[in-house]
């Protein structure tokens, strides 16, 4: 059957973490525990970070994926509680590399506690959850989590070495992200896939589903970062351009530029000037960038649906492509 879509009747149109409520709060309650499983020096400062944490999409995917392949057990929840301390011991890290003094409008780490204890924080997060995926009997389980954490470090590094360089391709923006952010979504749906015995190709489809989702994810980010309010958003913005990160709207507009507007903005990144947004308005269509960013991302969008198609129309299966509507919605805001 196919995936049902949401102009169907009968369909709720709430939130689509709405329907696994229930299984996220024993995702919060078994994060509380592997709080308290650090030394009492040290957890006060887990806990911490652990409370300014968002919506544990990574977790709500793990268990969507296993509801839409025939039920949720105490695998699909565990692999979301590592999968989102990993996630959680990258934002320390990359708030560190960002130099970002909030998120979700409360101080950051590293705006706490410095940088050195707050790069320790991360490892001991990373760590403990890398400690917890042996606790699967499959050794498969505990190398792809191993290999997502390493492919989400691989991409922070990329993406650090590269700042303010203009040799940056789009394709290598798409692999910095893929590995940055997509690799630990596309590792909440491959893995709660593999967990519910799914055979290779449903596996391949759901964890592609996950990658996308991700890297559209980003996408929205950066393109956030140029237009979003700090006040709605809740952390430190145009971090990306004032750091030389060259997003998929900064390349966009490189790519539409006039050859006098390109090397106006050229002179400004090799020579590491800060960017903001009137500058940007000043050297071409920044509105046309961001445009052609958000048209890439709903693309993609587009083909997670399609990953969707030939699996059982359940509540769970609408809610994996509601998120894909949610996305959708949100990345429309930004051509305002």
């Amino acid at each position: 059957m196919a995936a049902p879509t949401l102009s169907e009747p009968g369909r709720s149109d709430r939130f689509p973490f709405e329907l696994v409520r229930p299984q996220l709060e024993r995702v919060e309650a078994a994060i509380r525990d592997q709080v308290r499983a650090f030394d009492p020096a040290v957890e006060p400062y887990v806990s911490y970070v652990c409370n300014t944490s968002g919506k544990r999409i990574r977790p709500a995917l793990s268990i969507l994926v296993g509801g839409a392949l025939g039920g949720v057990d105490e695998g699909h929840l565990k692999i979301g509680v590592i999968l989102e301390l990993i996630h959680m011991a990258t934002l320390v890290h990359d708030d560190i590399i960002d130099g970002a003094t909030t998120r979700r409008m409360v101080p950051t780490a590293n705006a706490k506690w410095g940088s050195g204890l707050s790069v320790l924080l991360g490892d001991a997060l990373f760590s403990h959850a890398l400690a917890l995926a042996t606790d699967f009997d499959d050794i498969g389980i505990c190398r792809k989590v191993g290999r997502a954490s390493r492919e989400v470090c691989e991409g922070e590094i990329i993406q650090t070495q590269r700042r303010f360089d203009l040799t940056l391709t789009k394709a290598d923006y798409f692999r910095i992200i893929e590995m940055k952010t997509g690799a630990l979504f596309a590792a909440a749906t491959g893995i709660a896939a593999a967990l519910s015995g799914a055979d290779a190709a449903t596996e391949a489809k759901l964890y592609d589903y996950g990658m996308k989702l991700g890297t559209v994810y980003q996408i929205y980010d950066d393109c956030l970062d140029l237009v979003g309010s700090e006040d709605t958003v809740g952390k430190t913005l145009r971090t990306d351009l004032a750091k030389g990160k060259l997003t998929l709207p900064i390349l966009n507009l490189l790519e539409s530029a006039s050859e006098p507007q390109r090397a106006k903005l050229n002179k400004k990144i090799i020579e590491q000037q800060a960017l903001d947004l009137p500058v940007l308005v000043g050297i071409a269509e920044y509105e046309g960038a961001i445009e052609s960013a958000v048209d890439t991302a709903q693309s993609m969008l587009s083909t997670c649906r399609d990953h969707l198609r030939g699996l059982e129309g359940t509540e769970y299966v609408f809610a994996l492509e509601q998120i894909t509507r949610f996305m959708g919605a949100l990345l429309e805001k930004c051509r305002k």
